[in-house]
């Protein structure tokens, strides 16, 4: 995760504030100032509480000093601070209490240093330096691992694209063990969170109505943590309450998905793509969730058309779920014909499984490990792996050339009733 303060550009900020609760240590700053040539009145008397309260109506300089002399609770206070000051600016804290717990626990809120009192000018001198040479350190550094996002679009309600979701972030985060986001965009009917068994907090809610608020530290509180490695961000927003956005929100989200974790997984819902398209601009690989039924075959045809348009550079998966034993509406064979592509990955159905996971408030995939279940929801992992590491996207096959939806679905009909007499057929021989 990136630290909550991230080292930005210089802009006109100042480059130093500072914020003391005694004389001494209000002399010192003074003349430190002084000898790096910034203005000595933006060393201020009073700790934390005055720094919150005029940050919250100024700029927020390069460096920050706060002294934490006073804070009763110096977490808390910190996380205070945080919501005021701008992304950018480097901050040392100061303090009198010797606990290297707390030391560990203000170094992860994200703040440069923290000193304990009294400091002397050697000290403070080699902070300062410290912090301006973070403050003005090149920010092009690549990356270890290039962020992978990938979009989860069910082509019907209740074909179960939210339970594949969950578990390819499950799969990803423990699989691969890296860092791995989860971002529901059912604002109002989302299940991520209570498909782990978990609480799915305000932070979607909030993020959606105060987008400014939008940040590293933002997504480290809004994240409901179902592992080391997991972040879910989801909602229950109630139904009485549209969430009026034109997307800004969600579109910020992933950009701080890409900085803050390895894999972005979003379950998208498919009226999403209508109302706001420019979610799949980064997307790397979208896994469009099917049945094979006539209504499904239908808006697959729909959204892999509208993706290869609208979203060219993502690499399509089909994956056809919850697919029975028996005789479907529509065979595989007919699917594919009708969709012009193959379906990449079959997951069977399987009751037992489906009410064990949702019994015990686990993923679909972790619950179904050692059966076909769990080896599908394996190869869907491996299948987007590699879709991710394609250099080129892949689109669905072209038309040929008179084809029509309408047509399409007619020839489709047209095939079920002889396929069901011939089976009838076949059985009473």
């Amino acid at each position: 995760m990136n630290a909550p303060w991230k080292p930005g550009m210089a802009g006109q900020r100042d480059p130093f504030h500072a914020f003391v609760c005694d004389d001494h240590s209000h002399d010192l700053l003074s003349a430190i100032a002084a000898e790096m040539g910034w203005p000595t009145e933006k060393v201020n008397k009073g700790g934390m509480r005055n720094a919150v309260q005029s940050l919250s109506v100024s700029a927020s300089p390069q460096i920050l000093f706060v002294d934490m002399s006073e804070s009763g609770d110096p977490l808390n206070d910190i996380n205070s601070l945080a919501e005021v000051c701008e992304p950018g600016t480097v901050v040392i804290a100061a303090g009198q209490v010797n606990d290297v717990r707390l030391y560990r626990d203000l170094l992860a809120s994200g703040i440069q240093d923290y000193l304990l009192k009294p400091f002397g000018a050697d000290q403070l001198r080699d902070a300062l330096a410290q912090a301006q040479a973070v403050f003005f350190a090149p920010r092009d550094a690549a990356p270890e691992h290039a962020h992978i996002t990938t979009a989860v679009i069910g082509t019907r309600g209740g074909v179960g694209a939210s339970s594949i979701a969950t578990s390819l972030a499950w799969l990803l985060s423990t699989r691969q063990k890296r860092p791995t986001a989860l971002l529901d965009l059912d604002v109002h009917f989302g299940t991520a969170a209570l498909a782990m068994d978990l609480e799915p907090g305000r932070g979607l809610t909030d993020a959606i109505e105060n987008p400014s608020r939008i940040d590293g530290l933002f997504i480290e509180r809004a994240t409901v943590r179902a592992s080391e490695t997991l972040a879910i961000l989801s909602a229950e927003a109630p139904i009485n309450q549209p969430m009026m956005t034109d997307g800004g929100a969600f579109y910020q989200l992933l950009e701080e998905f890409r900085l803050a974790f390895e894999y972005s997984v979003i379950d998208l819902p498919r009226n999403m793509l209508i109302q706001h398209p420019h979610l799949m601009s980064d997307v790397n690989v979208t896994v469009v969730v099917t049945e094979l039924t006539l209504a499904a075959a239908r808006d697959s045809i729909r959204i892999l058309s509208w993706l290869k348009s609208n979203a060219p550079q993502s690499r399509v998966l089909v994956v056809a779920n919850r697919v029975h034993p028996g005789v479907p509406e529509i065979s595989r064979k007919d699917f594919e014909a009708s969709i012009e592509r193959k379906v990449d990955i079959l997951i069977p159905f399987d009751l037992r499984v489906a009410a064990q996971s949702a019994k015990l408030g686990k993923t679909l995939a972790e619950t179904a490990k050692g059966n076909k279940v769990g080896a599908a929801c394996t190869a869907l992992l491996d299948a987007v792996i590699g879709a991710a590491e394609e250099n080129e996207g892949e689109g669905a096959p072209k038309k040929k050339k008179g084809d029509s939806l309408l047509g399409k679905i007619a020839d489709i009909k047209s095939r079920i009733p002889a396929r069901r007499k011939d089976k009838a057929a076949a059985a009473q021989n």
